[in-house]
């Protein structure tokens, strides 16, 4: 399948202060594993962001330089999270903020569990708040950071559906980004139940409209595309989860809307119980799509997934691999991801390669 043949995507040479830099909030998500939260007595506690997910897993597994541009309290909770920043190799990029002893401002918790079997995972938020939807247009220096050499920006629609101010704050710093020659991404993220407290679907479509004009490299699904941008679905519904023909059907009515996009992605996922899935992924890069193989997963934490997807794909496009094996890239780190707890990655390169050519669950001596 092709469209109209877009403009390439040019992407600056290595050598500047980062490969990578994303703008999003940071949470700590606490995690009972299988166990009901209802019914939880202890905890994990993983630091994520969909945004961060990103730029931790390229400089974790990919060891690329990466940043996160976000918002900080100084109080134990923001102590513990920058603490996981730092370890995943994350070059932060903070405004500070002051807790009151009391009633904050807070780093946002996320709930989960994992389920199990015929149990699905349940997530629900505490985001009353939360520093990062106090962030306001002014409040990083992008120019100096654009100034010292950054291929790649990143955000997404988790930190944009936080607040008001959001989604200004990612315009300044993607305005910032074209003027100074980097690749734009956004994953549109869209979670209903964060949009339901901002103003609903009618809210977010003006929102995430004007964002996508400053976009390359659009990561989403087809409901995604949907209820964000409002792009008419497929006139064909898919066949499975796992059909990748609706989503490539969609694109045409996406680069027509926004001519700027160069790539589209998503993966493709078909949920037979919690810990069983089949999973695929699908690219549209420069006009001719690219689709994976299917692989089966046993699946221990499907958090992070698609973040590490999109990570992989990322990594691929911005160190010149062909189209196909970028997708691929982001398929195999994807999968890998599903079998680690926790929302970021915990693979190895070689690992996600082997994998990408087709690789087993064979001892490695």
């Amino acid at each position: 399948m092709s469209t109209t043949q877009p403009a390439a995507l040019r992407i600056p040479p290595s050598g500047g202060d980062l490969d990578f830099l994303a703008l999003g909030a940071l949470i700590h998500r606490l995690d009972p594993g299988v166990v009901p939260f209802h019914k939880a007595q202890t905890l994990s506690v993983h630091v994520s962001g969909g945004e961060f997910n990103c730029a931790a897993n390229l400089s974790d597994c990919f060891r690329l330089k990466t940043g996160i541009a976000t918002a900080m309290v100084d109080y134990p909770i923001g102590d513990l999270i920058a603490e996981r920043v730092q370890a995943m190799g994350v070059k932060p990029f903070y405004k500070m903020f002051t807790h009151d002893g009391a009633w904050g401002p807070n780093m946002a918790a996320v709930y989960s569990d994992r389920g199990f079997g015929v149990r699905p995972p349940v997530v629900f938020y505490n985001r009353s708040n939360e520093a990062a939807t106090l962030l306001k247009p002014g409040d990083f220096d992008w120019a100096g950071i654009f100034g010292k050499g950054v291929r790649w920006f990143h955000s997404g629609g988790l930190f944009t559906a936080l607040g008001e101010g959001t989604d200004e704050v990612i315009i300044e710093a993607m305005q910032a980004a074209k003027k100074a020659g980097a690749v734009v991404s956004f994953d549109l993220n869209y979670r209903e139940k964060l949009w339901n407290a901002r103003g609903g679907n009618e809210k977010a479509l003006d929102v995430f409209k004007k964002i996508i004009q400053y976009v390359d490299v659009l990561v989403g699904n087809e409901e995604d595309l949907q209820k964000a941008l409002g792009v008419p679905g497929p006139a064909v519904a898919a066949k499975s989860g796992l059909d990748p023909q609706a989503f490539i059907d969609m694109i045409g009515n996406v680069t027509k809307a926004f001519p700027n996009i160069k790539v589209v992605a998503t993966t493709l996922r078909e949920v037979h119980s919690t810990n069983r899935h089949t999973w695929g992924a699908v690219a549209w890069i420069e006009g001719q799509a690219y689709v994976t193989p299917v692989c089966e997963l046993d699946v221990y934490d499907r958090v992070g997934g698609g973040d590490a997807f999109a990570s992989g794909l990322f990594f691929g496009l911005l160190t010149g691999e062909k189209p196909e094996e970028c997708v691929k890239l982001g398929w195999a780190h994807g999968a890998l991801a599903t079998t680690f707890p926790g929302d970021t990655t915990m693979a190895r390169l070689p690992h996600v390669r082997a994998f990408a050519k087709g690789g087993s669950a064979r001892i490695q001596r």
